[in-house]
């Protein structure tokens, strides 16, 4: 492998651990930092297990079939935005709002770390506004030599809007983004923590197919630069 290779490499495998670490890492919900430390310790050791599902383009036309069927009539006049440093605080605000509800390992997120993940050429932020407030958000990545594979890193929807079909329109909206913006993708591929049975149904009954499960253990969410 030549040396630039291998440095986009190595700084792409830097970019998936930061995003691994911000979006997929463990605070568990209760006061006492000692019990947090030691349930997260625990399952950081055990492995946390995500269920990677895909998504073939040539089965997205029966999708987007689906998703229009599933999508509320109001719920379509959400405004979808590509997101921008000044939307950092919106980011924060639905991400911190939408986890406390969700059944996946959680920690907050600061407007540093999206500050980050923003910065980086291959992640994109889709912003649905509803009702003159922005209320979800979805984060793409793309991975291959041509990013061809385009993966769903975040999904977040805060909980007054979560089970109306935003998240369909979220998905519909990325899709459409996908094609005028990223011509050769092939495949659109995410992880579901496997005790969140809401999104993986969703994502399921969408169209994605399960292709093998992941384990993540302590040292996936190691992230120094060095």
């Amino acid at each position: 492998m030549s040396q630039s290779k291998l440095e986009r490499k190595k700084r792409l495998n830097l970019k998936k651990r930061k995003i691994r670490a911000y979006f997929l890492s463990i605070e568990t919900k209760k006061k006492h930092k000692v019990e947090v430390d030691k349930v997260a310790e625990e399952l950081y050791q055990d492995g946390m297990v995500y269920i990677q599902m895909k998504l073939p383009v040539e089965k997205i036309t029966n999708v987007e079939k689906n998703l229009k069927e599933k999508i509320e009539h109001n719920i379509v006049q959400a405004n979808i935005r590509e997101a921008t440093k000044s939307d950092l605080e919106s980011l924060k605000y639905i991400y911190n709002r939408a986890w406390l509800t969700s059944n996946t390992p959680f920690r907050p997120i600061t407007k540093t770390d999206l500050q980050k993940i923003l910065e980086y050429p291959e992640t994109v932020f889709l912003i649905a506004k509803l009702y003159g407030s922005d209320a979800a958000f979805l984060l793409l990545d793309f991975e291959g030599e041509n990013k061809e594979f385009a993966i769903i890193a975040a999904l977040a929807v805060i909980p007054r809007f979560q089970r109306k079909g935003l998240g369909s329109v979220l998905g519909m909206a990325s899709w459409q983004y996908l094609k005028k913006e990223f011509p050769n993708v092939k495949e659109i591929r995410c992880e579901v923590y496997k005790d969140n049975k809401v999104s993986y149904a969703f994502i399921k009954g969408i169209g994605f197919e399960e292709y093998g499960k992941k384990v993540y253990k302590k040292e996936d969410f190691e992230i120094s630069d060095n």
